[in-house]
């Protein structure tokens, strides 16, 4: 039998242990199941051991759709993620752009009826022939401005107690990195106004493709009271005579896997990881086990 001292030991390590562990990561990612049932879906995430889920497809105006949708992943312990907008809120076109804030102001009334944890887009671009493009005004005063009265249009339109609204970092336009989205943050004031992590998108640079791990420990520094939920995928850089960083599978390329998951676990509410951008049913499968065993060697527990 076990002295008091030494069930008190014990008590204590596993206490310790499950400290530096932290919380449970949720895991998502895209399924591939030709269904348009809610239950049936919610059931293939917990076959393919994911815990979140991006939103299957709804409109705000087919509430019985949204109520099922909301009831049958609950059931299942699976959280909605995010509900994605991705179009141009800084379309050139006045038209084009205010039909997007429009539509994203829908997919953030979505997130709220359906329980998702964010709503999230880009800021934009001003790039009249990519909605996602480069133009050199995407690093201005003028976009940031308009980027910070567009997201607070969004929020104040809808008014989300649940939801959040996010926008995603990208290497070419503001915000591009953790100053410039905390800069961002403080100037929309709002709320409901929260940050989607995507790791990958914050390297733009040879500096921080070679050191991505301290860049990820300062983005969970500085933002990770703000992360709603995040993104998974890997970075290789592809030999050419210019900087070419191409988007593969998790565990093909460089990305720290292991500070990104010890950090997500840090946090101090759970940030679902959702894979992404990848190719086949295969891709994601081997993304999956791959953050899986980075998870078990790190120490960190998967939901």
């Amino acid at each position: 039998m076990l002295t008091r001292r030494a069930f008190a030991a014990s008590f204590l390590s596993a206490a310790a242990a499950s400290a530096q562990r932290g919380r449970p990561v949720r895991l998502g990612g895209p399924i591939f199941l030709k269904s348009d049932d809610p239950v049936e879906l919610a059931r293939e995430h917990r076959r393919l051991a994911y815990s979140a889920a991006y939103c299957p497809d709804a409109k705000v105006t087919d509430s019985a759709r949204v109520k099922a949708i909301e009831k049958a992943f609950a059931a299942e312990d699976v959280v909605i993620a995010e509900v994605g907008a991705w179009v141009n809120m800084l379309d050139p076109d006045a038209d084009k752009r205010r039909q997007n804030l429009d539509y994203v102001s829908q997919r953030l009334a979505l997130a709220e009826l359906v329980g998702a944890r964010n709503c999230v887009d880009i800021a934009g671009s001003y790039n009249p022939d990519y909605w996602y493009g480069a133009h050199p005004k995407n690093l201005s005063k003028e976009f940031l401005e308009a980027t910070v009265e567009n997201c607070r249009k969004v929020i104040d339109s809808v008014k989300p107690t649940r939801a959040l609204f996010t926008i995603e970092m990208m290497p070419w336009s503001l915000p591009n990195g953790p100053d410039s989205y905390l800069q961002l943050i403080k100037a929309v004031d709002r709320k409901a106004f929260a940050v989607h992590m995507d790791v990958c998108n914050a390297v733009n640079s040879p500096e921080r493709f070679y050191n991505n791990g301290a860049l990820i420990d300062e983005l969970f520094r500085k933002l990770g009271r703000w992360i709603a939920s995040c993104h998974a995928k890997d970075l290789q850089w592809i030999p050419e005579y210019n900087v070419h960083f191409l988007e593969v599978v998790p565990g093909r390329g460089v990305m720290d896997y292991k500070t990104y998951l010890r950090n997500l676990a840090a946090l101090p509410k759970d940030a679902p990881l959702m894979l992404e951008h990848l190719k086949t049913p295969a891709e994601y499968d081997e993304g999956r086990t791959y953050i899986r065993r980075i998870a078990a060697e790190s120490g960190v527990t998967l939901a």
